[in-house]
């Protein structure tokens, strides 16, 4: 009995792995079917071409390409010190009773829905960006691509904090007992125990944080300009891959408009994907020789 349990159990869990995959495999082969024509017209010019002009058929995918790899690292730059600084402060630096009330609010900021943070993108760091950008001599815009990034920042910051918090949490007391008692203040405990020791979880936090940033959509839409231009400066409306499929794919003018939108959605698909694999490339290579 035991045996036929097992055997059933592990063709449930065969089952949903052999699920995943085919996920995903449908998922790039629908992709691709519904972007052919977008391929078949313009080829590998599509990825470098500039150009987006729906009622000249003219399309190309670089100006949405750039604005979400500029919006998606910047937001990342940003949210990484914070991500740090909350997940040390969390487990090496709060006190006991203040510990959990900081990490459920935290956790909490991932529950937001997106719009929420779109609305608030608009209402108050537009006019703190205008003001910015007047300071230094820039067109008074207030949406663009650093409001976006800003956005983003925070709608990332949970994920990066939640896994850097638990690589943090399971460095060795042992270890960090010794640091200590060789003499070592807290901060360098923190940079020559901790960090060394938990550098990996802290790399797949962030690397989780920006699989989220380049595919959000909503958010990024209602802060980040609309214009189908290449970016000059980070303050510069934009768009980007997740951006214009939103604003276009339900009033696209024809099959070939259609299918250079579908062809962005593939191309973003692509580029996550290498992300994911460069991310696990990276931890892999951290974890070599993880013990400081």
């Amino acid at each position: 009995m035991e045996q036929r349990g097992d055997r059933l159990f592990a063709r449930i869990i065969l089952t949903c792995g052999a699920a995943v995959i085919l996920t995903v495999v449908a998922g790039a082969i629908t992709l691709t079917v519904a972007s052919a024509p977008s391929i078949k017209a313009f080829g590998l010019k599509f990825i470098i071409d500039p150009s987006w002009d729906p009622l000249g058929e003219k399309f190309g995918a670089l100006v949405f390409l750039v604005g979400t790899m500029v919006t998606s690292l910047l937001s990342l730059a940003i949210t990484t010190p914070m991500a740090l600084a909350i997940s040390l402060f969390i487990t090496e630096y709060a006190p006991r009773g203040l510990r959990q009330p900081v990490s459920h609010m935290v956790e909490l900021l991932a529950a937001i829905p997106s719009v929420i943070y779109g609305l608030w993108g608009i209402f108050f760091l537009v006019p703190l960006v205008r003001r910015l950008e007047l300071a230094i001599g820039q067109p008074p815009y207030g949406v663009g691509a650093f409001t976006a990034s800003l956005v983003l920042a925070i709608m990332i910051l949970p994920y990066a904090v939640s896994v850097a918090r638990s690589a943090i949490s399971m460095v060795p007391h042992e270890l960090k007992e010794g640091g200590y008692a060789l003499g070592a203040t807290r901060w360098e405990v923190v940079r020559h125990v901790i960090l060394p020791y938990a550098k990996s979880g802290i790399v797949a936090g962030l690397l989780l944080a920006l699989g989220r940033a380049l595919g959000e959509t909503m958010a990024v839409t209602m802060v980040i300009g609309n214009r189908n231009a290449l970016l000059r400066t980070i303050f510069d409306p934009t768009n980007t891959m997740a951006s214009v499929i939103a604003n276009e794919f339900t009033e696209a003018t024809s099959d070939l408009h259609l299918a250079a939108l579908t062809e962005i959605g593939l191309l973003l698909f692509g580029v996550t994907l290498l992300v994911n694999l460069a991310g696990r490339w990276v931890m892999n290579r951290l974890s070599v020789g993880k013990t400081p």
